[in-house]
């Protein structure tokens, strides 16, 4: 099962670190063990560590209306959003 981080920029990052909506439609497309991170120096940019049973199945749910329902609840800006994988 690959780890994978993931960072991008957010609205508000207290809204972003107590919102319970990425691990409401994450777990479900087989992501376990999520974690947050903010960065010190940049105060609206964050990040999540996160074990990934299925990268094709979470890529392609990436691309849904239900994707990008949760990163707006969240104030998630996609467009700064990058995927790293675990080498």
């Amino acid at each position: 099962m690959p780890t994978i981080m993931i960072y991008h920029d957010v609205k508000d990052t207290k809204h972003w670190l107590a919102s319970p909506v990425r691990k409401q439609v994450l777990e479900p497309v087989g992501v376990t063990n999520i974690r947050t991170f903010t960065d010190p120096q940049t105060s609206n940019r964050v990040g999540l560590v996160m074990d990934v049973a299925d990268m094709d199945k979470l890529m392609a749910f990436m691309q849904t209306k239900a994707a990008a329902d949760a990163m707006a609840s969240d104030g998630v800006l996609p467009e700064t959003m990058t995927f790293l994988v675990q080498s």
